[in-house]
C-alpha cells in the first residue's frame, strides 16, 4: 500500500508540475500530504513529517538565500564588468579566441548560478562581435549553453542544492569530491570551444578586420541607466574579487558551513560596497524576490521529502524497485543515472527529478550497498546542469534562443550531443577517481 502511494505521489507530482497544473511549491506540499492522508496518517503525523523535513533542509535554504544576495550585490557593484571588457578586448577578431572567450565569460558570469542572468549579460555583450566577424549565432548559443550548463554544478546552483536537499546530505559531502570532474568538464567545454572556433574560422575564411576594429567594445554591452551606473564600485574591484575567492575557499575547505560562509560574505560585501543603510535595504529588496522564490521551493521540498521518508513510502518504493532489479545490475545504478542524467533534463524539470525521482533511485541503490551520494553525484553531472540550457522545461532555454535569435531546434540539434559529451567526460573522470564507483 505504501509503495503504491509513494509511486502515485511521484507520478502525480511529475504530471501536475510538468503540465503546469500546479506550481512546484504547491505540488511539493499538497501531493504527498494527500497521499499520506489516504494512507491513514493523521494531521498530527503529517505535521511532524513536514516539520522534520523542513529542519533537514533549512541550512541549504539559508545558504541559497545569502548566496543570491551576495552575488547580486557584487553584480550591482560592477565586479564582473572589467572581466567582461577584458575578455572582449583580448579575443580580437580570431574566431577561435572569440569562442574560447565566450566560454570563459559565461563561466565567470555564471558564478551566481543563474542561467537567466548569465544569458542576459553574456549574449548582448558578444552578439555584435559575432555578427561583425560573421560567426554563427548558433555557435554563440552552443558555447554559452555548454559553459553555463557545466558551471551550474556549483554548490549554490539549483541542481546541487536540490540533490543535497533530497538526499538530506551536507552540500560539501556531495559536491567537494566532484571538483575534479567539474574542472574536467570545464576543460572539455574549452576544447569544444576551440573546435567550434576553428570550424567557424574555416567556414568564414578571410574576415574583414575593420568590422571588428570599428566596434566600440566598451559600448557594446547595452545602455546603462543612471541608477545602475551610480551603484558601480570600480575602486573596490580587487576587494570584491578577493572576497569571492575567499568565500569559495572557506566553503570548500570546510572551515565554516556553507550557509555561514555566505552569511558572513554577504555582510562584508554589502557593508564595504554600500555603507548607506537605506541603499542596503533597497538592494536587498531588489534581490529578495529571486532568493525567496527558490527558498520557498526548497522548504516545500523539505515537506515532500519529510512526508515521503517519515511515512516510509520511500522505503517501500525502494524495496519494490530492488525486487525488480536483477542483483547483478544493482551496482550499476550510479553509472546508469550518470549516462542518462543529461537526456533526463528533456523529460524532468529539476524539482520533479531531484525531489521525486532521485530519492527513489538513491534509496534503491542503498539497498544494494551503494552510497546514495554517488547517485546524487551522477545526477548533478547532467540533470539540469549540462542539460538545463537545452531543456524545453526551463524558461532560460527560450531566453537563450530569443537573445541569440536562433531557432530552438537548431540550438538543440547542435548543443545536445556536445552537452552529453561533457557529461560523459565528467562521468568517466568521476569513476576514475572513485567518487562514483562501479
Amino acid at each position: 500500500m505504501l509503495a503504491v502511494l509513494g509511486f502515485l505521489s511521484v507520478i502525480l507530482l511529475l504530471v501536475v508540475v510538468m503540465t503546469k497544473k500546479l506550481s512546484p511549491t504547491v505540488a511539493l506540499i499538497a501531493v504527498p500530504s494527500i497521499m499520506a492522508f489516504i494512507g491513514g496518517f493523521g494531521f498530527k503525523d503529517v505535521g511532524t513529517f513536514i516539520t522534520d523535513g523542513i529542519k533537514t533542509i533549512s541550512p541549504t535554504g539559508v545558504m541559497f538565500i545569502f548566496a543570491i544576495l551576495f552575488f547580486g550585490i557584487l553584480s550591482d557593484a560592477g565586479t564582473f564588468d572589467p572581466i567582461i571588457q577584458k575578455i572582449l578586448k583580448l579575443v580580437g577578431s580570431d574566431p577561435v579566441k572569440i569562442a574560447v572567450g565566450t566560454a570563459i565569460l559565461a563561466m565567470c558570469v555564471h558564478l551566481d548560478g543563474s542561467g537567466a542572468v548569465t544569458f542576459i549579460i553574456t549574449i548582448p555583450a558578444l552578439l555584435p562581435l559575432y555578427d561583425a566577424v560573421g560567426m554563427s549565432r548558433v555557435t554563440l548559443a552552443t558555447v554559452v549553453a555548454l559553459a553555463a550548463g557545466t558551471m551550474n554544478m556549483v554548490p549554490w546552483g539549483g541542481p546541487t542544492i536540490r540533490a543535497a536537499t533530497s538526499l538530506n546530505a551536507p552540500i560539501n559531502e556531495l559536491f567537494n569530491p566532484m571538483l575534479v570532474p567539474l574542472l574536467a568538464g570545464l576543460i572539455t567545454v574549452l576544447v569544444i570551444a576551440v573546435f567550434l572556433g576553428k570550424r567557424e574560422k574555416k567556414r568564414i575564411g578571410e574576415i574583414n578586420i575593420a568590422n571588428v576594429n570599428n566596434l566600440d567594445l566598451n559600448g557594446m554591452n547595452k545602455e546603462v541607466d543612471e541608477k545602475k551606473l551610480s551603484l558601480k564600485r570600480p575602486k573596490l574591484f580587487i576587494v570584491n574579487i578577493i572576497l569571492i575567492v575567499a568565500a569559495i575557499a572557506v566553503m570548500i575547505s570546510n572551515l565554516l558551513p556553507p550557509q555561514v560562509t555566505f552569511m558572513f560574505a554577504f555582510c562584508i560585501a554589502i557593508v564595504i560596497n554600500y555603507p548607506n543603510v537605506k541603499l542596503q535595504r533597497e538592494l536587498i529588496d531588489a534581490h529578495a524576490k529571486e532568493a525567496l522564490m527558490m527558498a520557498s521551493v526548497l522548504f516545500a521540498a523539505g515537506a515532500f521529502t519529510g512526508i515521503m521518508k517519515g511515512s516510509e513510502m520511500i522505503t517501500a518504493m525502494s524495496e519494490t524497485i530492488v525486487n525488480l532489479i536483477p542483483t547483478a545490475m544493482g551496482r550499476f545504478i550510479p553509472l546508469i543515472v550518470g549516462i542518462a542524467s543529461m537526456p533526463l533534463s528533456m523529460l524532468f524539470d529539476p524539482d520533479s527529478f531531484y525531489f521525486g525521482v532521485l530519492p527513489v533511485l538513491s534509496s534503491a541503490a542503498n539497498q544494494f550497498g551503494i552510497d546514495p551520494l554517488m547517485v546524487g553525484r551522477a545526477s548533478i553531472i547532467g540533470q539540469m546542469t549540462t542539460g538545463f540550457p537545452i531543456s524545453p522545461l526551463t524558461a532560460a532555454t527560450f531566453l537563450l534562443a530569443g537573445l541569440t535569435g536562433v531557432d530552438l531546434g537548431d540550438h538543440q540539434k547542435k548543443t545536445i550531443p556536445l552537452a552529453w559529451l561533457v557529461t560523459i567526460v565528467m562521468l568517466i573522470v568521476s569513476i576514475a577517481i572513485g567518487v562514483i564507483a562501479l
